[in-house]
C-alpha cells in the first residue's frame, strides 16, 4: 500500500507540473488536489502556501539556492529543484525550524522516488539556513536590490517605476506577493448582500462588506467556496472586487442592448446578465460550455447567448448593433500577480507590442457595432500604462465621434482622470484600468 501523500509531495508535483507544462499554477493546484484528496485539509492548505509562496518568492529562492550550489539551476531535474525551492521557502519565509524544514522536504522527494538527490538537496538546505542574508550582486541599485528582495523581473520593477513612482511600486511589490482574499458578488436576482452575510453569519461563515463595491463580500477563511449557504442556490460568484467594480462603473443604462465580446470565464457578463440581456462572446469555442453552466447556477440562463466570435476582426452582421460593448479585452495580465504569479516570470517587454495591437484591433472592431448615442467600455486587468490610458487616449485620439464620459455615483470607487484605475497596493485590489467612452454621432 502506497504511502498518503504529504503536503510537500503534493507540492512538489505542483510545481513540477507547473514547470514543465507552462500552465496556470492555480489550475495544476487544483488538479493535483483532486488527483490525490488529501484526507486531512491541513495539508491540503500547506501544499497551497507552498507551492504560492515559492512561485511568488521564486527569484530570491534561487538566489539563495545558487549561492551554494555547484550546479545550473536549469540543469536541475524539475523534482530537484521544486524541492530546493520549497526547502529554502519554509527556512526563509515561513520560517520552519530546520530539522523539519530539510528532513520533510528531503523525505518528500525519497517519497518521488529521488532518493539519490537526497544528499544534494539536504547539504544545500543546510547551508542556506545558516546563511544570514539574501545575496544581493555587488553594486545592485535600489531597484535592482527591490527586484531581488520581492521576486519580480527587473526590468517590470523598473518600468512600474517610472510609470507609478517608488512608494506605489513599493507597495505593489509586497501587494503582490500576499494572499489575495476570496471576493464574491451577491447574485441580486436572487438576494441582497445583507441578507446573504446574515445568512453566512448565522452559519459562523465571516465574512466583511467590500470597500468599493456595493455588492461584493469578503470571505475571512472561505475553505471549497463549493461548499458555502447559497452556492448551489446561485446566490453569489467569485469575483475579485476590482473586477465587480468594472461592472459598476459601466453604468448600463436600463433597457440596453449589451455585447461583452471577450466574455470567458463570465463573470463580467454574468453580472451584466442581472439587469440586461447579454450577447457573450468569446474567440475560444471550448471556453463557452463552462459561461453557460456558471449562468445556469446563477439562474441566468435565459439572459445570456453565447457565441464563438473572433472580435479582433470585423464583427458578423448578423450580431447586429449594440447600445453597450464591454471589452475585457486580453492583456498581460499583470493586475492579478496575486493569484497569478507565474505570470511575472512569463511576460516580457517585448509582450506589449503584440498585446496593445491586439486590443487596438478588438476595439476597432468592437467600436463599429456600437449604436450612435451607445458606450464603449473598455478594460484591462493590468496597471501598465501602455494597456490602460494610453490605450483609451489614443483610440480617443483616432475616433472624434467619441469622448470618454465617467459615470456619475461611483462612491469611493478609485479613479483617475475619469478612468477607472485599482492597485493591489493601495488599493488592496486586483490591478485594472477601465474606460467608459460615449460614441457621439
Amino acid at each position: 500500500m502506497s504511502r498518503p501523500e504529504t503536503a510537500r509531495t503534493l507540492a512538489l508535483r505542483v510545481l513540477a507540473r507547473v514547470a514543465a507544462t507552462d500552465a496556470y499554477l492555480n489550475v495544476v493546484l487544483d488538479g493535483v488536489l483532486d488527483e490525490f484528496r488529501p484526507k486531512d485539509v491541513r495539508d491540503a492548505a500547506l501544499a497551497t502556501e507552498l507551492a504560492y509562496g515559492t512561485v511568488r518568492r521564486q527569484l530570491a529562492l534561487d538566489a539563495w539556492i545558487a549561492q551554494f550550489s555547484d550546479r545550473k539551476l536549469s540543469a536541475l531535474e524539475d523534482r530537484v529543484l521544486a524541492g530546493l525551492r520549497i526547502g529554502v521557502y519554509q527556512l526563509k519565509y515561513l520560517r520552519v525550524p530546520t530539522h523539519a524544514a530539510v528532513g520533510d522536504t528531503v523525505e518528500a522527494l525519497k517519497q518521488l522516488g529521488l532518493a539519490r538527490a537526497a544528499g544534494f538537496v539536504n547539504a544545500i538546505l543546510r547551508k542556506v539556513a545558516v546563511a544570514a542574508e539574501l545575496p544581493v550582486p555587488a553594486g545592485a541599485d535600489e531597484l535592482a536590490r527591490l527586484a531581488l528582495e520581492e521576486s519580480h523581473p527587473d526590468w517590470l520593477v523598473r518600468r512600474w517605476a517610472r510609470q507609478l513612482g517608488l512608494p506605489k511600486t513599493k507597495a505593489l511589490l509586497a501587494a503582490d506577493n500576499t494572499s489575495p482574499a476570496v471576493v464574491v458578488r451577491v447574485n441580486t436576482t436572487k438576494t441582497t448582500r445583507d441578507a446573504l452575510l446574515a445568512d453566512w453569519t448565522a452559519q459562523g461563515i465571516r465574512a466583511t462588506p467590500t470597500r468599493h463595491s456595493p455588492v461584493g463580500l469578503t470571505l475571512e477563511q472561505p475553505g471549497r467556496v463549493e461548499d458555502l449557504l447559497g452556492y448551489r442556490e446561485g446566490l453569489f460568484q467569485v469575483q475579485d472586487e476590482a473586477a465587480q467594480l468594472v461592472g459598476l462603473y459601466a453604468q448600463v443604462p436600463a433597457g440596453a442592448r449589451v455585447l461583452d465580446a471577450c466574455a470567458a470565464p463570465g463573470g463580467k457578463a454574468c453580472h451584466l446578465a442581472q439587469t440586461h440581456d447579454v450577447v457573450a462572446v468569446d474567440l475560444h469555442a471550448h471556453k463557452l460550455p463552462k459561461l453557460r453552466a456558471e449562468a445556469e447556477r446563477l439562474g441566468l440562463g435565459a439572459k445570456i447567448e453565447t457565441r464563438a466570435v473572433d472580435v479582433s476582426r470585423p464583427l458578423p452582421e448578423d450580431l447586429g448593433d449594440f447600445d453597450v460593448v464591454l471589452v475585457d479585452a486580453p492583456c498581460s495580465g499583470l493586475g492579478t500577480l496575486r493569484r497569478h504569479p507565474e505570470l511575472r516570470y512569463r511576460r516580457t517587454a517585448e509582450d506589449f507590442a503584440s498585446l496593445t495591437n491586439m486590443q487596438r484591433q478588438i476595439l476597432e472592431a468592437c467600436q463599429a457595432v456600437v449604436r450612435p448615442g451607445g458606450l464603449l467600455v473598455y478594460a484591462v486587468c493590468s496597471m501598465d500604462s501602455s494597456e490602460g490610458a494610453e490605450q483609451a487616449e489614443l483610440f480617443l485620439r483616432s475616433h472624434p465621434d467619441f469622448t470618454s464620459e465617467p459615470p456619475t455615483g461611483l462612491g469611493s470607487a478609485p479613479t483617475e482622470q475619469g478612468y477607472l484605475r485599482t492597485l493591489p497596493g493601495p488599493d488592496g485590489l486586483d490591478g485594472f484600468f477601465a474606460a467608459r467612452l460615449r460614441k457621439l454621432y
